[in-house]
């Protein structure tokens, strides 16, 4: 969907992106993660021509995307940021319907579009299309920007940041909505951070960037697992790789079926990691968890060897 080929890029004399080849592919959520000053933010902003290029070329569905108009370019991708953008004179429902509206859509279609992207996102419409951005929490206006940029139905969702100011518990509730809404819709998204574990939880395929140039890219499995050098092992964290491949499994792949529990055993839900797991138990002092699904009800347990991999036939 998007392939950048040699791509160069210069600030004031000073080479950030020395010399740059990647693809996007269709459908998948492709993460670049990097330190500041590492060139991924510039990326990002090549896509879609808020920065140009110096060198090299990028294409959009096999065109080189100088031959699209900027307006008509950036109506084709949606672009939510860390600081979400909002306009603050502006309801919820107006800065929802911002290009909708530049495109002319009639209002009955807009008012449909925003209440289905509010009710996707968990803000009912009637409770939030009249309310301003000042009356929301920080999650709440996040939210309202990724709706934003998701308004116009765009081919591709670009991505900068857009949790980085958010508490952990709002921070993590939004990746898991983001997950949610591409399993959903199956949007191709670019997403940047530097936060390691985020980065892990949402790609589908993984870039590491440093100093403008790819250390290694791969799925998160794979990169964990082959680390390409010592400094991906250190950008990875040496003493955390264990524990980061637990964040990759969630409980639900290795659980096992419903069956008596001791009585101080504690819930944990199908779609939390092993790491999460591991967290709880040593947390609460327990050897087993019961796992359950959304609604309440136990669809399984899992006992702290399953958790470490260490599982025996003598352990069931």
């Amino acid at each position: 969907m998007i392939e950048f080929e040699h791509v160069v890029k210069r600030y004031s004399g000073r080479t950030v992106i020395p010399d740059l080849s990647l693809r996007l592919e269709q459908g998948r959520i492709t993460v670049v993660i990097g330190a500041s000053g590492s060139g991924k933010s510039t990326l990002l902003k090549m896509v879609n021509r808020l920065e140009e290029r110096d060198g090299g070329e990028i294409r959009f569905q096999g065109r080189d995307i100088r031959s699209f108009g900027v307006e008509d370019l950036r109506r084709r991708m949606g672009y939510a940021i860390q600081s979400n953008g909002l306009f603050p004179h502006w309801t919820v429902a107006r800065n929802i319907a911002t290009v909708p509206r530049l495109l002319g859509w009639p209002p009955e279609r807009i008012r449909a579009r925003v209440d289905e992207l509010l009710e996707m996102l968990d803000l009912p419409p009637a409770q939030y299309r009249s309310r301003h951005p000042h009356q929301l929490s920080g999650g709440q206006q996040q939210r309202v920007g990724v709706a934003r940029a998701m308004a116009a139905d765009p081919e591709i969702l670009l991505m900068d940041e857009p949790f980085g100011a958010l508490d952990p518990v709002t921070r993590a509730s939004l990746q898991h909505e983001v997950r949610r809404l591409h399993q959903r819709l199956g949007k191709t998204i670019l997403l940047i951070t530097h936060d390691i574990d985020e980065a892990l939880f949402l790609a589908d395929h993984l870039i590491l960037l440093d100093q403008g140039r790819i250390l290694q890219q791969g799925s998160p499995q794979d990169i964990l697992s082959q680390p390409a050098s010592d400094a991906v092992r250190d950008f990875l964290g040496r003493d955390d790789l264990g524990l980061r491949h637990l964040a990759l499994r969630p409980v639900s792949a290795v659980m096992r079926p419903v069956g008596d529990l001791p009585p101080d055993s504690v819930d944990i839900a199908d779609s939390a990691t092993l790491r999460q797991a591991l967290s709880l138990l040593l947390a609460s002092r327990c050897e087993w968890l019961r796992v359950c699904d959304a609604a309440g009800q136990a669809v399984g347990q899992l006992h702290a060897l399953d958790v470490l991999g260490l599982r025996t036939d003598h352990a069931a």
